[in-house]
């Protein structure tokens, strides 16, 4: 069984891989993701990483709180992800006033 860890206040220059190597010190890591922004590809400054539940604590336990690159890390397990509600999700002709 696996658990996602969320990461935020990442420095802007952190990549995947450098998310994997922060972790593997304390758990394999089965995924790492930096978020980034859809338009620019530039990072979000917060990212996830699937590591094994029985491993999870020791890794928020390790980081949260911790520096780098002089940004103080939150660590901690995350939360699911809230449905959406299907149906217009703005920009484009149908949403707004109707006449």
């Amino acid at each position: 069984m696996t658990k996602t860890l969320y990461f935020g206040n990442l420095p802007w220059s952190a990549s995947n891989a450098d998310l994997t190597q922060a972790v593997t010190q304390y758990a394999e890591v089965i995924s790492a993701r930096v978020a980034t922004d859809r338009e620019t590809g530039r990072s979000r400054g917060f990212g996830f990483v699937e590591v094994p539940a029985d491993n999870a604590q020791a890794v928020i336990d390790a980081l949260n709180g911790a520096e780098w690159e002089g940004r103080a890390l939150t660590v901690n397990e995350a939360k699911p992800r809230e449905e959406r509600p299907a149906g217009n999700r703005g920009g484009g002709f149908g949403g707004g006033r109707r006449f």
